[in-house]
């Protein structure tokens, strides 16, 4: 404890990029986890009844049971609704803007800590250089003296370790975080696919009147 104090108090202007690092770290980590709660909802409670006031063509119940679900799902399903309503020769590609839209906002300040992830060992190194580089100056002003030598090196690999705990937080939380946001855009699908399966049910009704019609 008293060398990791000691490698603080001297080597600070390195370090100090690296505990910018980890506080963005935690903070990024703990505003992607409580909106991803706040947002998380069991899709599989919701396909059944969202599928039988389709049959029924009852909109007004399918918007009621989506305001009652709340968070980013009951966004998808309101535009699919209002997609569905206005357009469902297109509904397909007009999902896809929405969906791809609100992927991006689950996606938020990810690329922060992919970044990190990426050069915070660089800058532990960088830092384990510098005081390499120190360490040597003073054994050549002071003289061959090991143990000066020894703690500075052990000095210098507090900041590689530094930045090595740092990254592997940072690409940690961002697979985890991506698996999450892959789960979202699966429950995306699977309301695309609800409403898919009524818009082509709906068009081979109007093909065989139309067929009807002309025999």
């Amino acid at each position: 404890m008293d060398l990791m104090m000691k490698a603080i108090m001297q080597d600070w202007f390195v370090l100090l990029p690296i505990f910018i690092c980890s506080f963005l770290v935690v903070a990024v980590a703990i505003n992607k986890i409580v909106f991803y709660k706040r947002n998380e909802r069991n899709v599989k409670d919701i396909i059944p009844g969202l599928q039988k006031a389709l049959v029924k063509n009852n909109i007004g119940a399918a918007e009621r049971m989506s305001v009652q679900i709340g968070g980013i799902i009951s966004e998808m399903i309101n535009e699919a609704l209002r997609i569905y309503k206005e357009q469902k020769s297109g509904f397909s590609r007009a999902y896809d803007i929405s969906s791809s839209l609100a992927t991006r906002k689950l996606e938020s300040h990810l690329t922060i800590l992919g970044t990190i992830g990426g050069v915070a060992p660089f800058l532990g190194l960088f830092g384990t250089v510098v005081r390499i580089l120190y360490t040597f100056q003073d054994l050549a002003t002071q003289g061959n003296q090991s143990a000066a030598v020894a703690t500075g090196i052990a000095s210098a690999l507090i900041a590689t370790a530094l930045g090595l705990g740092v990254a592997i937080v940072a690409v940690v939380m961002f697979n985890y975080f991506q698996t999450v946001v892959a789960r979202f855009e699966s429950d995306f699908k699977l309301i695309k696919l609800v409403f898919l399966s009524f818009t082509d049910s709906n068009e081979e009704v109007m093909t065989d009147k139309n067929n009807s019609i002309a025999l």
